[in-house]
């Protein structure tokens, strides 16, 4: 039988330094042990000290490259990454409804792990009312999660609270990442809400390093690739903490400033 390999389609754009973007997600594919394709919405030209030109790609040009994919290849899940703009959210939200695509893993690139707006008000509403309904996970931030909830997170409670305005808002699976900006805490603790109710967290040590470009590529990616291979949802979750707490705790040496999370760590899936 033929086109029978899990195969997995991430949605995003271009990071020319590859410590994030399609290239962060093909590489955690790999690792994964599920066959890589892609869709580019965008591309950068940046590396290890920041990003100084970026570039849209046409909405005929990202509908071509869904429709020849579609016509192809059996997909079994997808991700987002970086969709810059309301026209290129409404145009992914379009076609992810118009394909069969598998479940779909939400990375809302809203706003840095620092804090930074990285979408214009537009885009950041079209993303809420086109995408996040479709969302199989969504993997919000910290600061993610307050900006589309509005609530303050302090506490376990708080996240979970949160956790539960998400899936109000039509995603079905929603994973809270734990703040990670304080070089005095010592883990980093998450919160999962699976869509039957039931809730935990994940914590694991913090490391102080400034190689983390990347991580939400690596666990948006891992998620999805895990679901083509027909593990449930909190599992996957699980695999992909771990999968990104090892790229970040065996570090590469790659870039001279904020450098990548080790995509190729030996992780046994």
């Amino acid at each position: 039988m033929t086109n029978q390999f899990p195969q997995v389609l991430t949605i995003a754009g271009s990071d020319c330094d590859g410590s994030a973007g399609m290239q962060a997600d093909m590489n955690t594919f790999q690792r994964c042990g599920v066959y890589g394709m892609s869709v580019l919405t965008a591309a950068v030209a940046g590396n290890s000290y920041g990003i100084f030109a970026s570039q849209p790609m046409p909405v005929d040009f990202i509908n071509k490259q869904f429709s020849v994919l579609a016509d192809d290849f059996a997909i079994k899940a997808c991700k987002t990454g970086m969709l810059t703009d309301a026209i290129t959210i409404e145009t992914v939200a379009q076609n992810y409804q118009k394909y069969d695509l598998g479940p779909l893993v939400l990375d809302p690139v809203i706003i840095t792990k620092h804090g930074d707006m990285l979408l214009q008000e537009d885009a950041y509403e079209t993303l809420k009312a086109q995408l996040i309904p479709q969302a199989t996970v969504l993997t919000p931030n910290y600061f993610e999660a307050i900006k589309l909830t509005g609530i303050q997170i302090e506490s376990t409670d708080d996240a979970l609270k949160a956790a539960q305005i998400l899936q109000t808002m039509g995603a079905k699976n929603v994973m809270v990442k734990g703040r990670h900006n304080d070089i005095t805490q010592e883990e980093v603790t998450d919160l999962v809400l699976l869509e039957d109710g039931t809730s935990f967290t994940l914590s694991e040590p913090f490391v102080n390093t400034t190689h983390i470009n990347g991580t939400g590529d690596l666990l948006s990616a891992c998620i999805a690739a895990e679901l083509a291979k027909g593990t449930n949802t909190g599992a996957a979750i699980r695999q992909a903490k771990k999968f990104v707490t090892a790229a970040i705790t065996n570090q590469i040496d790659v870039g001279h400033k904020f450098g990548p999370a080790n995509h190729l760590v030996e992780y046994n899936f």
